[in-house]
């Protein structure tokens, strides 16, 4: 065993006094150790909860004959963080998740591992931990949180987001909007929309590092609690069978959670995460990939923001592996894949169906025939920007508007509640970007009070930030390269007319190449915003969205 190096032999008598000294017995010390990551705090309602998730999963290790060990790990909540300095931690926190995981894993030389995420970053974060770490590992989220209807109205985060504009345009009083806020986020879960959180704990599913079930079964349900424990018994046949992330996260599987993505039409996000994530087993994803499968794969879902449905309904529906279901009838997918329940791809959606073909269309009849999401390129984004198709209104997937340029969220929000942006305008926001930010804002706060004023069929949003996976609307992100790496966006100026082209994936100032070159010329970087502590050291080391923003 793996774990041998930290208890076997007279050599190792001090380490298993250390054992001892915390209760663990002769037979817990001679079982395989496996690693429990826990990332429960009292800040995030999809956290609130984990600590049930976690004592299921030692449950399930200890029937199957391991030593669970339980350790903790941060998690930031993007709601509360929204909006504020807190948001420039967000992205950042990804590489602090997956550096503690490695340290405690490798520290301790576990013989495997579960790890407990349920949110935007930390999904990601255990995912390129587990990779990184490469024993055997089974991925378990706290799973998303109900919605619930007020007055014929299915209410989520976003719907409190876009009250607040709706405030601002005078469309809705300030007691409807408390009304959203008492019942929009009724309990524990991730957020209940096909946001960042849940478009993660659904490609954790297809990438074939979670059980069936993981990214779909509701918080509050018993079944998930049941999975919990069954995540724990798992880990311990990959432990005898020695399959490692390593066998089951090659090339072919994130294939399969890009062309999830495109059917389930994901939050734009999962194009920054799946980048990453496959960095860590040496798989490079180049963008023009997305525009290609995109191309190929239907659009069958359409979840909040994209629609009126919520996970709970793609649950009840027959969850992720209906969808792959549907997909493999057209031979979309790799189907001789490992996965973490021992087992195919093909074996593991062998039975699945779809209950509601609402909700998951048939792929002969989908909602559209391209996927979710699309890459623009253009002379403001040489490297790729990103846009979720599937929000986008059909009178804006092309557009053609004047510039209003903002060097910050702040300055943009600030224009928009006062009433400055009209219908038409082609609202930038620059120097957002993971190493401008620092830190990649997401921008939920100007698409919702776009939203909420009701312009998000007439205004466009184009950011080297991020949005969250709650925007909807023409809200392009991830402009690279970013302003302050000296990208295109930087030579903007107010007026300039902004061509977005999202069928033909195009996204264009019209400045002649020798005028943009002639600012790009005058441009000087702005001194950074922060220099010290994390952030200051993340703005030096983190690279370009386009490359998933690792750090090297």
């Amino acid at each position: 065993m793996r774990s041998d190096i930290v208890k076997k032999g007279i050599e190792r008598a001090p380490h298993r006094a250390l054992f001892k000294a915390m209760g663990y017995t002769d037979e817990e010390i001679s079982r395989p150790l496996i690693g429990v990551v826990n990332s429960k705090n009292d800040i995030v309602p999809g956290h609130i909860h984990l600590d049930n998730i976690a004592e299921a999963v030692k449950a399930g290790i200890r029937m199957a004959g391991g030593t669970p060990v339980e350790f903790g790990n941060i998690g930031i909540c993007d709601g509360i963080a929204m909006g504020h300095i807190g948001m420039k931690y967000s992205l950042a926190s990804r590489e602090l998740i997956a550096d503690s995981c490695e340290a405690m894993g490798m520290a301790h030389s576990f013989d495997g591992m579960v790890f407990i995420p349920n949110c935007d970053k930390i999904v990601p974060g255990m995912l390129m931990a587990a990779a990184r770490i490469n024993v055997p590992s089974v991925v378990i989220s706290g799973g998303p949180m109900l919605s619930l209807k007020r007055k014929g109205v299915d209410l989520d985060l976003n719907s409190v987001f876009e009250a607040v504009g709706a405030v601002k345009a005078g469309t809705m009083t300030q007691e409807e909007v408390f009304e959203y806020e008492d019942n929009a986020c009724p309990g524990c879960g991730s957020c209940s929309g096909m946001f960042t959180a849940n478009s993660m704990n659904c490609l954790t599913e297809v990438l074939g590092m979670g059980l069936t079930g993981n990214g779909t079964i509701p918080a509050v349900y018993a079944e998930r609690i049941r999975l919990a424990k069954q995540a724990g018994m798992k880990v311990m046949e990959l432990v005898e069978k020695d399959i490692k992330p390593s066998d089951i996260l090659n090339e072919k599987a994130f294939e399969n959670a890009l062309t999830v993505d495109m059917a389930l039409g994901c939050s734009t996000n999962s194009v920054l995460h799946l980048p990453a994530i496959a960095h860590e087993v040496g798989v490079k994803i180049d963008l023009d990939i997305i525009n290609e499968i995109s191309s190929k794969v239907p659009n069958l879902c359409k979840l909040a923001p994209s629609g009126h449905h919520h996970v709970q309904d793609l649950y009840m529906a027959g969850g992720v592996q209906a969808v792959m279901k549907e997909l493999s009838k057209k031979d979309l997918l790799h189907l001789e894949l490992i996965t973490v329940t021992g087992k195919t791809v093909g074996e593991n959606i062998e039975n699945a169906a779809v209950t509601d073909g609402d909700v998951i269309r048939s792929i002969g009849e989908p909602y559209s025939k391209t996927g979710g999401i699309a890459v623009l390129r253009g002379n403001i984004a040489a490297d790729g920007a990103v846009v979720k198709r599937s929000a986008v209104a059909e009178e804006m997937l092309v557009h053609k508007g004047p510039a209003r340029v903002f060097d910050s969220e702040e300055d943009s929000i600030k224009a928009i509640y006062e009433g400055r942006i009209k219908a038409g305008d082609v609202v930038i926001i620059r120097y957002e970007g993971p190493k401008g930010g620092p830190g990649m804002r997401e921008m939920l706060s100007p698409t919702s009070a776009i939203a909420g004023m009701g312009l998000d069929k007439e205004v466009a949003l184009i950011t080297d930030g991020r949005f969250s996976g709650a925007s909807r609307g023409a809200s392009i992100g991830h402009v690279s390269p970013e302003a302050m790496e000296g990208g295109m966006i930087a030579a903007v100026r107010e007026g300039d007319i902004i061509c977005i082209d999202i069928p033909a994936g195009r996204l264009d100032v019209q400045v002649p190449d020798e005028e943009l070159k002639r600012r790009m010329a005058e441009w000087k970087a702005p001194q950074p915003r922060v220099t010290k502590g994390y952030l200051g050291r993340y703005a030096r080391l983190v690279t370009s969205a386009s490359t998933g923003a690792v750090l090297k």
